[in-house]
């Protein structure tokens, strides 16, 4: 088997891992880093802390929700799309992280349809009996925080400051994730 062929065949195992392995190595999300995988299936380091862009997101009832406009709160944004294979796999950790956290009034998720379909995501998170809010785009996400690859999830603090951006699934009822949103939601 060529090195190629081996690399793509391996990507799936590495990007489900990248978060895991960025926190092993003390570029996690501890501390305030992630690792992204390059299209290769090289690790690409993001920087930590930057000031969050006010993104507009659509909720279910057609409400707009500035990110701006949650100050003071966490912020779980995950982009995904109903067709996403690898969406669809992260889709109950995430589902079992809101659970985790049900009864937090600071922390908010936005399961973002970068299809903007909205109908079809409420319909599908309803057929798969999860309790998470769908939203779509309301304004243009800058190309640094997404690049266009889903899943992508992007961790916000109370201050506004982008703290983590993971490009790949992973699984977010990790006691690492938990421990990251515990510590975010305890800070003034």
């Amino acid at each position: 088997m060529s090195a190629y062929i081996k690399r793509i065949a391996l990507l799936p195992l590495m990007v489900i891992t990248g978060w895991a392995y960025a926190s092993m190595n003390g570029n996690g999300i501890d501390g305030k880093m992630t690792v992204n995988q390059g299209t290769n299936g090289e690790r690409q380091l993001v920087s930590d802390e930057q000031q969050t862009p006010d993104l507009k997101f659509k909720d279910e009832n057609g409400k707009t929700v500035s990110l701006h406009s949650l100050k003071g709160k966490v912020v779980f944004i995950n982009l995904w799309a109903t067709w996403c294979p690898p969406c669809i796999h992260e889709m109950p950790s995430i589902n079992e992280l809101r659970k985790t956290f049900k009864d937090n009034k600071d922390l908010v998720f936005l399961m973002v349809d970068v299809d903007g379909n909205i109908e079809k995501s409420k319909e599908w998170m309803k057929k798969k009996k999860f309790d998470l809010p769908v939203h779509v785009p309301d304004s243009e996400i800058p190309r640094e925080l997404f690049a266009g690859s889903i899943p992508t999830t992007i961790i916000v603090d109370k201050q506004n400051n982008i703290i983590g951006r993971q490009v790949g699934g992973a699984d977010y009822s990790s006691k690492e994730v938990i421990n990251l949103l515990t510590k975010l939601l305890n800070e003034k």
